[in-house]
């Protein structure tokens, strides 16, 4: 193979007509169909859409990674002008690492847990580039200075296990850089990871690739992401490119209409639960071997013409605009994209009624031994310190903060998981802080129930879907006869709007979504007065998401249900909720209405979060502020205010009171309250972080 000289006035990756397989023994399904983009020179290109939708299927496929049963059954990859498809795996493996580098959703996935990361780190120019181990040390130390890590010689004689989350990501991304590879294959690498730590990430990565000159595919199903990263978007659907261009173009001049439906999915700040509610795209992704004649999109489409959209397969036509703008669509030129929704359905707000649970200086402390085997001094790490809030019946209490915060402790104690070290719960004014839920009674225990963030780990993968549901009204002791429980069983279906036949499906058969609304209707099983929702939407689709948020807000305007939303992501809680509390080390630091918390003056950790979101609007204009370090460990909190190792406003406190002492809780307007030693001159002065253009 005679390789030609490669102009960097082309793309450095170009794909054409690509088409991907995976073959069972049973058929063969196709994953990527007719796939086409370019990514230019220091150029980064976003993919977007559901999950199996093909996103990483494509990046597989460029690494020539595709398994076993995986095929490149047509059109072709060029790196640099060269084919990737026809290349040897001796080729293949003088590229990967070097020119072309990887990054995974999950960082463990990449590290070795037995090597210390300067190990890890200098098998790259070692392998790839022939480097001595002093040169690849030293060269080591100074992209681990690069993503931003203290203490680089601490942190190469670490083991991973040892580094958080967001470090850990960090030593991935210093990894692919190792060989200053030119293209970088970005595989949803923030989403594990909080919003402020993802913050970080996303800055690092566009500092990194313009200080390298890297070509970026960033792999993203979080459009705000995208705008923050990306300069040009192609959203995928079923295994096709439906739409391709710059960023401003797609976001503003949308011209497919799924990227229109995936664009009413999300929580825009425009968006509210009542005025403006959310509109989930109607139907199901088809499975592979399952595609409709013609339009993939169509049979979910509100804009499809029968006899026309179902015809035959719909190419990728260019548009009459600058900048390599092309749509899989048909009509695009007919429908006016301008027009209002038809179907918006405003919704009444669900009534607040009385109290039903109230925490009172509630605290949870556990005692951990400091020995490798039990031994030692004990110490203690303080999860909650002094919660006190209440919540009403028909409301939606946010609670929001970084992992580490205190949210799932307070959520095991409310559960009776774990029960309080101090302080009360009274729920329905009955005293529960300390009665473990096995000795609470059956009313208690099925009034407050829970939704997990997971709908794939808490089903029975071997019980069907009714009867999973008809467990747990056996559980609750309702219904008088095995008849009643059957019929009490459809009614719930409906009421998470299933089909009723999904009743004697099993769990496999179903789609995330659908199986998180199995997972709501056992919730609702006994008749729950109070649910905890812990980051229930965080493993779904944004459209999915959409469909399972409107759900929740429509049983809880009926039943009067109380939900306690834990989650880190704050665009759903600014569209959902009434009232949000933010928790940082164990304490709540702000308090108030979603307006008051949403708009200054805020907690000074506040300000970071919301500084921090990712908002898909290009009219949007956000003031960053990056949070530095990590939460301090709760063994060991540093003095004063919890937050004062990470805070910006600091030094606007005199005498070094955050450092000594720990901040009252300060009324503001309303039932507005902070944790903040900050003067109420400085407090009145902040500014907003987010706001709209021209406001």
């Amino acid at each position: 193979m005679t390789d030609t000289p490669w102009d960097p006035s082309m793309p450095i990756l170009e794909i054409d007509q690509l088409s991907i397989s995976f073959f069972t023994r049973m058929r063969e399904i196709p994953a990527v169909m007719d796939f086409s983009c370019k990514v230019m020179p220091g150029e980064a290109m976003g993919l977007v859409g559901e999950s199996g939708c093909g996103k990483s299927t494509v990046a597989l496929g460029v690494m020539r990674d595709l398994g076993k049963n995986g095929r490149i059954t047509g059109g072709s990859i060029r790196f640099k002008g060269r084919e990737l498809t026809t290349m040897t795996e001796e080729q293949l493996r003088q590229l990967r690492g070097s020119e072309i580098a990887m990054i995974y959703q999950e960082p463990m996935a990449s590290l070795n847990p037995a090597m210390k990361i300067g190990a890890q780190l200098i098998e790259v120019p070692m392998i790839h580039q022939g480097m001595g181990r002093a040169e690849a040390m030293a060269l080591a130390r100074q992209i681990v200075e690069d993503v931003r890590l203290p203490d680089p010689d601490r942190i190469l004689q670490a083991f991973p296990h040892q580094l958080s989350g967001g470090q850990q990501q960090r030593i991935v991304i210093a990894m692919a850089l190792m060989s200053k590879p030119a293209l970088l294959i970005l595989d949803e690498p923030t989403t594990a990871l909080d919003v402020t730590v993802e913050a970080g990430i996303v800055d690092l990565v566009k500092d990194l690739g313009r200080k390298y000159g890297t070509s970026m595919l960033f792999i993203s199903h979080n459009l705000g992401l995208i705008l923050d990263v990306c300069d040009r978007l192609c959203v995928m659907y079923s295994g096709e490119a439906v739409e391709t261009g710059n960023v401003a173009q797609v976001f503003d001049k949308m011209r497919h209409p799924y990227t229109q439906a995936l664009f009413r999915s999300i929580p825009l700040p425009t968006a509210h639960k009542t005025s403006r509610p959310l509109v989930a795209i109607p139907g199901n992704f088809p499975l592979p071997h399952e595609r409709p004649n013609g339009c993939n999109f169509g049979p979910r489409c509100d804009y499809f013409a029968e006899g026309r959209c179902d015809q035959a397969d719909v190419r990728m036509s260019a548009l009459p605009e600058d900048d390599r703008h092309a749509s899989r669509c048909l009509r695009w030129s007919e429908i006016d994209w301008d027009a209002p929704l038809a179907k918006v359905v405003t919704k009444e707000k669900a009534a607040i009624g009385e109290v039903v649970l109230k925490m009172e200086d509630l605290k949870k402390y556990y005692s951990v031994s400091s020995g490798s085997f039990g031994g030692g001094d004990e110490k203690v790490v303080k999860a909650n310190e002094a919660l006190t809030f209440e919540a009403r019946a028909g409301e939606t209490l946010a609670i929001v903060g970084e992992s580490g915060c205190g949210k799932s402790t307070f959520a095991k104690v409310l559960m009776g998981l774990e029960t309080a070290t101090s302080g009360s719960i009274r729920l329905f004014d009955e005293n529960v802080q300390s009665t473990p839920i096995q000795q609470r009674n059956t009313d208690t225990v099925s009034s407050v129930q829970m939704v997990f963030q997971n709908p794939f780990d808490t089903l029975n993968p071997s019980m069907t879907v009714g009867r999973q549901i008809i467990r747990a009204l056996e559980i609750f002791k309702q219904g008088s006869s095995d008849a009643a429980r059957h019929a009490r069983m459809l009614e719930l279906m409906d009421l998470v709007k299933l089909p009723r036949a999904f009743a004697d499906r099993m769990p496999r058969q179903l789609s995330g979504g659908q199986k998180q609304r199995v997972g709501i209707a056992r919730a609702f099983a006994g008749g729950a007065k109070v649910v905890v929702a812990d980051e229930p939407v965080s493993a779904l689709d944004v459209s999915v998401q959409a469909a399972v948020t409107d759900l929740l807000m429509d049983i809880q305007r009926e039943n009067g249900t109380t939900l306690l939303f834990i989650s880190h992501d704050l665009s759903i809680v600014r569209y959902l909720s009434d009232r949000v509390m933010v928790m940082y080390l164990g304490h709540v630091v702000e308090m108030g209405t979603t307006d008051q918390v949403f708009q200054p003056p805020y907690h000074p950790y506040t300000e970071a979060l919301l500084s921090a979101v990712p908002i898909a609007d290009t009219r949007v204009i956000r003031k960053r502020i990056v949070l530095e370090g990590d939460i301090p460990s709760a063994m060991n909190p540093p003095p004063g205010c919890p937050f004062q190792t990470r805070c910006r406003w600091k030094d606007q406190v005199p005498n070094g009171l955050c450092d000594r002492e720990m901040p009252p809780v300060r009324q503001l307007q309303g039932a507005h309250q902070i944790k903040c030693h900050l003067s109420d001159e400085i407090l009145a002065g902040m500014e907003p972080v987010i706001k709209l253009a021209g406001e």
